[in-house]
């Protein structure tokens, strides 16, 4: 609102909008004014009931009126007692009282759990009733739920006035600053308010921390939280539903756009429940200071709307169900997944009564990332009331306690819970589970998944073979429900745990239960548009033939190990590692980016690649002295100079302390093998080198790492080696919007993968039959040979090389396809559970058909003549806005024996050449690069131009130092020409010569 009176009439903007008087009849009132009306009528007629500004105290943050109400009805003893009527030291000290415990432990805990005056326990708020419950019922209903219009609240500047503020039994929790787009004012006006010290001072009472939940900024298309002011550091998020995948709001055919916020998100109702089960103040503590630091927490509207809508679907469906949620990074999953957990132990059936059955005995979040694993228990645990309800599951042993004791709440990993299958028993089996999966892939198809059920399921009295467990052991089970989050989900992942719903032609597609997609998160800010810094690299390298013949080799493959040659050469990657560091300390560490704290990643292609970049790196930061150090990341060991050494070896410093040591100085490049490319939430990281094939979930996940937010973030940035910006944008678009499944997995393919492997006659159903029963009934080894070997005998000698390929090739798409379909389709078969264990034995003992490397030597014909890299143009790479729609899983299989297609080695050199050559030839090439590289570097040598006016003899002895300098680039960017020039001394005396003519021009 405008605090410092109307502007003059001859302004020709009003914050309140024009004056309307009323005339025939009235017009609409559009102000802002007008607004706060509407808020306040709409509010009040939910349940809020007015107050009374004059009623504010604004020395101790309460409305004395509706405080007083509140205890008078609920504790009219207790309010007697301090004198609430008036103005006297018992009040003063009381309302002391409450004002110092509000300061300390925040209104959110003072709200639940009261305080304590004198000889007093002094209830502030009754919680949502049980259903039935009498007596809570009036307790709840002596609630003072209060909104006031135009709050006076500081007592320096008596004209400062919020819109709204509201109020819980006298206590502020919420207040809000309303523009109107109308007025030419928006919700970011209303930020620019709150932010602005001069206008909202965070030095008064009510907005310290803790004092209010939340501040609201709203105007009629969009609402801003805040949860505390800082004046201009205050961070406002963004509170709205979402519109097209997007950012923003829904048109709304029946009111506002914002009105969503105060007719159903804040109703009395809601509000106790975001009470109770949402609002938090959790304490951070800093691992390389210790020092503490507290936060608000205030749920996002998505997060509110994704666990009341999974609880209200659970009470009504119980038990048994799948739901995928498919949530971006910047979502907040750590809190939503928390806030689930914690209430679906609680939730019960019935009408929801004490008396009412719990719908589940134990919540087990699963997260398949070691790091998530301990930032999911940590932010659980702060959530809940009582710490002793909540197991971290660090080992199996751990695992198998807490669900035998009845641990309400287990977190542990997918790694771990298998271990502890066989030992469970038969005990918890009647219990009921759900299962919280975090980032849910295709693992949770197959054998692990099947593990999982093995444990909790509760078989029916008719099975009672061992094969009739295994195929239930599959099923996803009707004693647990399964909630499956990821921001990337595959085929598989749709098809197990999506809503099925119909499409076209017959088919059935599944869709998420409920979406916070890529785009709506990065529409809001929470996380970088990576896609926006996607820079490509090409690569130009010219490789020459060393063998005086020119044999023939195998073109396919001779092509490809003749790239990978090229780039892990110990050259190029020198050169590219010298790249990189020259890149980011010019243009990520010079400007500052992230504060001068920004990292970097390096994604290497295997083991050896990180080894070598990190050496080089290491060795290049030594060389120019900068103070910076690299670490690297890999899993085992690798040989390092004949010397096995794992990770921490080489970093001089324990694994699991990388990821504080990159947070810290003088870490700057974190070298990653297949490590750290998920999962890894770490805001500081700025720039992503990457020097490895990526496509599909691969590359999301990956090139997603550089997303997270930071107060001080405003861009990323990805210098890509290896891929182009086809594959990229290829990969993000299924995961830009919403995912779906274009149509459910055909299992008739099954029937068909069968029939073609019982028609090669490898093996009979009777050593089918025969192998299983053995294999259930736990028979020694030495007793399933004997069937498998006759089988592998066959194989070899009725089967050409091309049947070999396929039926190899058949038996594992069988296996592969049967793993997944089993855990979702509503039968079972006992034909292809048996024909799968049988052809899981048996694939591993079947040669693959012999194959000669036919570009065998290649590598031997060929010396790399010249590498160098050229940076392209940045690109900003645009998705498009629709929903992607991936196909099911194939089934895949069969095949044939490639033919390899055999050409002379200078032919492939030729056409290699020609894809990542220079452009110019050997003659051209060695002129230009002394007339535009060696050259220039003399004539600007210090050195050389003061020995100019000396004696020939010191100029021409200064020149050939500088020459020689001038040349040391040439390493890196011409390896042949500088070998030339180091070994050759005619050329050498050559180069010199025409150098010295060139500058003397």
């Amino acid at each position: 609102m405008n605090e410092s009176g109307p502007l003059p009439p001859t302004s020709k903007v009003h914050e309140k909008g024009p004056f309307y008087k009323n005339i025939a009849g009235g017009v609409s009132d559009t102000s802002e004014g007008g607004l706060e009306k509407i808020i306040f009528d709409d509010m009040v007629d939910r349940g809020w009931r007015p107050g009374d500004p004059k009623d504010y105290d604004r020395e101790y943050c309460v409305d004395l009126a509706k405080l007083r109400e509140f205890l008078t009805e609920t504790q009219a003893a207790i309010a007697e007692e301090l004198l609430l009527e008036s103005d006297n030291p018992t009040r003063r000290k009381f309302l002391a009282r409450l004002e110092k415990e509000i300061g300390s432990r925040g209104v959110i805990d003072v709200i639940r759990r009261g305080i304590k005056f004198d000889h007093h326990d002094i209830e502030l708020f009754y919680g949502t009733p049980s259903p039935g419950n009498a007596k809570s019922a009036e307790l709840f209903a002596g609630n003072r739920f209060s909104i006031t219009r135009q709050l006076r609240y500081s007592l320096d500047e008596s004209g400062r006035a919020l819109d709204l503020g509201i109020f819980i039994n006298g206590l502020p929790i919420a207040t809000f600053e309303l523009k109107n787009n109308l007025t030419n004012q928006d919700v970011d006006d209303a930020v620019a308010q709150y932010s602005d010290p001069r206008q909202r001072n965070p030095t008064e009472r009510l907005f310290a921390f803790g004092r209010c939940i939340v501040h609201f900024a709203i105007d009629d298309q969009q609402v801003k939280m805040c949860t505390h002011l800082k004046g201009k550091k205050s961070w406002f998020l963004p509170f709205n539903q979402g519109w097209n995948d997007g950012a923003g709001n829904p048109p709304n055919p029946s009111g506002l756009k914002t009105d969503y916020l105060w007719k159903r998100v804040l109703t009395p109702e809601s509000t106790t429940n975001i009470v109770e089960n949402y609002a938090q103040i959790v304490v951070e503590k800093n691992k390389k200071t210790g020092q503490k630091t507290r936060k608000q927490i205030f749920p996002r509207y998505h997060q509110l709307d994704l666990v009341r809508g999974l609880l209200e679907n659970v009470r009504e469906r119980g038990v048994g169900r799948r739901y995928l949620l498919q949530h971006s990074a910047g979502s907040g999953k750590s809190n939503s997944i928390a806030w689930l957990a914690h209430q679906l132990i609680g939730l019960r059936g019935g009408s929801g009564g004490v008396d009412d059955p719990e719908i589940f005995d134990t919540v087990i979040v699963i997260t398949d990332r070691r790091i998530l694993d301990q930032q999911i228990d940590a932010t659980i645990r702060q959530f809940m009331q009582v710490g002793s309800t909540v197991g971290h599951a660090k080992r199996s042993g751990d695992l198998r306690k807490f669900i035998e004791s009845g641990k309400k709440i287990i977190i542990s990993t997918v790694q771990k819970f298998p271990f502890i299958l066989d030992e469970i028993g038969d005990a918890h089996r009647g219990r009921k589970f759900a299962l919280i999966i975090d980032e849910a892939h295709s693992s949770q198809g197959g054998k692990v998944a099947a593990a999982v059920n093995e444990a909790i399921s509760d078989p029916e009295d008719t099975i009672n073979d061992a094969l009739e467990k295994r195929m239930a052991a599959r099923k996803m089970v009707t004693n647990a429900s399964y909630f499956a989050f990821t921001a990337t989900p595959k085929n598989r992942t749709l098809e197990m745990f999506g809503d099925a719903f119909p499409g076209p032609e017959g088919k059935t597609k599944h869709r998420p239960f409920h979406t916070y997609t890529m785009k709506q998160a990065i529409d809001e800010g929470f996380i970088i548009d990576v896609l926006k810094y996607y820079t490509p690299v090409a690569s130009y390298y010219r490789l020459e033939a060393v063998v005086e013949d020119d044999p023939m080799f195998d073109r396919k493959r001779a092509q490809k190990k003749l790239r990978k040659y090229v780039e892990r050469h110990d050259h190029a990657i020198r050169l590219k590692a010298e790249i990189m560091v020259d890149h980011f300390l010019a243009y990520v560490l010079a400007p500052r980016k992230i504060g001068g704290e920004a990292r970097a990643m390096v994604i290497c292609s295997g083991i050896p690649e990180a080894v070598k970049y990190y050496r080089s790196i290491k060795s290049y930061l030594e060389e120019i002295k900068s103070p910076h150090k690299a670490i690297v990341a890999f899993s085992g060991e690798t040989d390092v100079e004949g010397q096995m050494m794992t990770e921490s070896q080489l970093n001089d410093f324990p694994s699991d302390e990388i990821p504080d040591k990159i947070q810290e100085h003088p870490y700057r490049f974190l070298v990653c093998a297949d490590k750290f490319q998920t999962g890894y939430d770490e805001p500081l990281l700025h720039t992503m080198y990457v020097d490895k094939k990526l496509s599909g979930v691969q590359a999301v996940q990956t090139l997603s790492r550089l997303n997270r937010a930071h107060p001080n973030k405003r861009s990323a940035f990805v210098l890509d080696f290896y891929n182009n910006a086809d594959t990229v944008t290829e990969a993000f678009s299924n995961y830009y919007r919403t995912t779906l499944l274009s149509e459910e997995t055909d299992q008739n393919k099954l029937h068909d993968l069968q029939r073609e492997l019982e028609d090669a006659q490898v093996f009979t159903q009777e050593q089918v039959d025969t192998l299983v029963e053995r294999y259930l009934a736990g028979e020694r080894r030495d007793t399933l040979d004997p069937l498998l070997d006759p089988c592998v005998a066959l194989y070899k000698t009725t089967l050409d090389e091309d049947g070999q390929v396929g039926f190899k090739g058949k038996a594992k798409a069988f296996v592969r396809t049967y793993d997944f379909l089993a855990s979702i389709l509503p039968y079972s078969n006992a034909s292809w559970e048996k024909l799968s264990i049988f052809l899981t034995m048996l694939v591993r003992k079947l040669p693959a058909p012999t194959e000669e490397d036919l570009s065998k030597g290649i590598l031997d014909a060929i010396n790399m003549d010249s590498y160098r890299v050229e940076k392209q143009e940045r690109l900003k790479i645009m998705l498009g806005d629709e929903d992607a729609e991936i196909d099911p899983t194939p089934p895949g299989g069969g095949g044939q024996k490639p033919q390899p297609e055999l050409v002379r080695l200078s032919e492939i050199l030729q056409t290699f050449n020609e894809q990542f050559g220079t452009l110019f030839t050997d003659a051209d090439r060695i002129f230009r690069r002394i007339k535009d590289d060696v050259a220039p570097a003399v004539e600007k040598d210090k050195a050389y131009q003061n020995a100019k006016t000396n004696t020939p003899g010191k100029a021409r002895l200064e020149l050939t130092a500088a020459v020689k300098k001038a040349m040391g680039p040439m390493l890196r960017d011409d390896t042949e020409f500088y070998k030339q020039f180091v070994q050759n001394d005619s050329f050498k005396r050559f180069v010199t010569d025409f150098v010295a003519e060139l500058i003397s021009e």
